[in-house]
């Protein structure tokens, strides 16, 4: 990332989210984490500097609430495919974050979002990917 100081939201604070936010934080941007759940935010470092938002992140009004509006960058990271479709199509639409991304399980949900002009990160098809290319260098 070569752009520093950005205002980053992370939805889901799973292994995924709380990675993402640990590491964002230590490089200096500023993130704010949003998970149902107050018991994600264990997964977030001692070192991490951001905030912790418990809430539904599918409301708007928690979106304002981590000032969604100002983000240079939201990233939906639940395991929901649905969840992180609406979040970002919100993000995007509503609150014109300038670029969205978006973990999507379901490779074929794909070109739904690239539609919408929501970046995806697919680990099914990462996965399958690396895979193939274990199985060429083989060869």
């Amino acid at each position: 990332m070569k752009k520093t100081g950005l205002y980053i939201v992370i939805v889901g604070c799973g292994r995924l989210g709380a990675h993402l936010a640990n590491r964002l934080s230590s490089e200096g941007h500023s993130v704010v984490a949003i998970d149902l759940s107050e018991s994600a935010f264990p997964g977030l470092s001692a070192d991490f500097s951001g905030f912790r938002i418990e809430g539904d992140a599918t409301q708007t009004a928690v979106l304002r609430e981590a000032k969604v509006h100002k983000a240079d960058v939201l990233i939906a990271t639940t395991h929901d495919d649905n969840v992180n479709l609406m979040v970002a199509q919100v993000a995007k639409k509503i609150f014109n974050t300038p670029k969205v991304l978006a973990r999507v399980f379901d490779p074929r949900r794909e070109t739904a979002y690239a539609q919408l002009g929501i970046r995806t990160i697919c680990p099914t098809s990462v996965a399958a990917g690396l895979f193939f290319d274990a199985i060429s260098e083989d060869e």
